[in-house]
């Protein structure tokens, strides 16, 4: 089985890794801070880095053709534990915003940096796509 990268135009161009893997139809979602389309890490604190992250993510899953629904395992890297935790239900709103209502297996995990100095949040996933939607991307 070949293993197809995917990296949507939306996202920033990748550079020794790639945004997501397509192995059949299981998209693994590399992990996503809160970079915008200008490179930096948005402001506003966690829940606005939350919105940006998953954002990020969702745009890899439905780059292959995926639907939030298809997420299988979310793992979510966190700088600030407690600040996430604080800020819990706006994240579930957030959450519900961008992927209604469904929630894959999940774990968070405390860190105490992430690749930009300024990111407090880093989400990846896997996802299972339906053949009938799946889209493989050109090389």
């Amino acid at each position: 089985m070949k293993h197809i990268p995917v990296n949507p135009a939306a996202l920033p161009t990748p550079s020794g890794y790639s945004h997501g893997t397509l192995a059949g139809n299981t998209l693994h979602l590399g992990g996503q801070t809160a970079l915008d389309a200008d490179m930096k890490i948005v402001p506003g604190g966690i829940v606005e880095q939350f919105r940006q992250a998953f954002s990020n993510v969702l745009t890899t899953l439905r780059e292959a053709g995926g639907l939030p629904e298809d997420l299988v395992s979310v793992m979510i890297y966190l700088t600030d534990i407690p600040d996430y935790q604080a800020h819990g239900k706006e994240i579930g709103r957030v959450w519900r915003e961008l992927a209604g209502p469904v929630y894959p297996a999940m774990a968070g995990i405390g860190c105490t940096a992430l690749w930009q100095p300024e990111a407090m949040i880093e989400i990846l996933g896997v996802a299972v796509i339906p053949e009938e939607r799946l889209v493989r991307p050109s090389r």
